[in-house]
């Protein structure tokens, strides 16, 4: 049995140590956090062009039977019988009190066939909680092992059809199985146009060359992955949203539609209708830094009289827009945009004021 201290590999690791990367570890697994180029010109290559990631890390699980509609009509805030065959959604596993085990995409491949991608930090807990509702449905839960990648950016498209893929047809949030065994989705973590593609092992390696062939795309590591969806205004599970945190808070009910909330057949129903009666406490914020020096996740938030403010969740340099950024959370009467607060950083307050997500416009490819 391995260590549970191990890191688990990519599968492709050798590529990505012939391309020079420096490894770290993430969610148990060891994972390129940066090439050569490093962490700007990788970040800034994505947006101009195209970056290539490595997302191995991240889990899928094929829903299958006759009743996979209910189970995951139960087991998140989604009615899959009104997606069309080949659209994805945003959704969430929940706890009783509403609480975000994970966010997810959900995909419907056919009448009663779905794919779901989880987090690699969640994957586990995710596998134990799908397969113990699926105890009262006549479903098959199925976790695959596939290399995953994501290719993101302007140039995203066209690269991928030369290197074989057919993406005609499909836009932002559709995917489907361009073969046995694969999966594709016009989606990303980026804010741009991106291709993300599952394949068995033994394809990885003559994809991922065929990815990199033109020269346009390169790998790009976690590190850029970051800053990227930082400046898109993308939450990170465990950072920006936990299990203590609520759809309503994190201004997410935009994933969760009426109709759906009326039924209240999903996990967490209950609570989360209590919570939309509340209305939010506290609400999820982009800020800004004054100055260069980035505010970090953690950092607490104080108003101008000193009293606490909240906190910053997530936070780093954005190359794209040429300074600090971050994200957190600031109590609701504290959140409109221009709203100045104070971070504490190392014992220091640094003005930070409230900014409207997300930092870098989103250029999805919607058709």
């Amino acid at each position: 049995m391995a260590d549970p201290g191990e890191l688990r590999h990519l599968p492709l690791e050798d590529m990505h140590i012939a391309a020079g990367a420096r490894f770290g570890g993430f969610a148990g697994w060891s994972m390129p956090l940066t090439y050569p180029p490093g962490v700007m010109k990788e970040h800034l290559h994505t947006r101009d062009k195209a970056g290539l990631f490595d997302i191995s890390h991240m889990k899928l699980f094929l829903v299958e039977g006759t009743q996979s509609i209910g189970l995951i009509a139960r087991a998140c805030p989604l009615d899959p019988e009104a997606l069309e065959i080949g659209q994805s959604k945003y959704t969430f596993f929940l706890t009783e009190d509403a609480g975000i085990i994970d966010d997810l995409i959900v995909t419907r491949l056919g009448p009663a066939r779905f794919m779901i991608v989880a987090n690699a930090g969640n994957a586990v807990e995710d596998e134990a909680h799908l397969k113990a509702l699926a105890v009262d449905f006549n479903v098959n839960v199925t976790p695959l092992d596939r290399v995953f990648l994501a290719l993101q950016g302007p140039a995203a498209a066209g690269i991928a059809s030369s290197a074989g893929l057919d993406v005609s047809g499909l836009t932002f949030m559709h995917g489907k199985e361009p073969k046995p065994g694969w999966f594709m989705t016009r989606s990303g973590y980026t804010g741009e146009d991106g291709i993300e593609i599952a394949v068995p092992p033994e394809d990885a390696r003559e994809l991922a060359e065929a990815l990199l062939a033109s020269g346009e795309a390169m790998w790009v590591g976690l590190a850029a992955r970051d800053s990227l969806r930082l400046e898109a205004g993308l939450c990170l599970h465990g950072l920006d949203i936990t299990p203590f945190t609520s759809p309503v808070d994190a201004g997410l009910m935009w994933a969760i539609s009426k109709p759906v909330r009326a039924t209240r057949s999903f996990i967490g129903a209950e609570a989360l209708t209590d919570l939309l009666g509340q209305g939010p406490r506290q609400k999820r914020v982009g800020l800004k830094p004054e100055g260069r020096q980035p505010v970090r996740g953690g950092a607490s938030l104080f108003d101008a009289a000193g009293n606490p403010a909240g906190q910053v969740t997530s936070g780093g340099f954005g190359p794209s827009v040429d300074g600090p950024i971050a994200m957190g959370f600031v109590p609701s009467a504290l959140a409109a945009p221009g709203q100045n607060l104070f971070a504490d950083v190392r014992g220091n307050r640094l003005l930070i004021t409230v900014h409207p997500l997300p930092f870098a416009p989103h250029r999805y490819f919607k058709g």
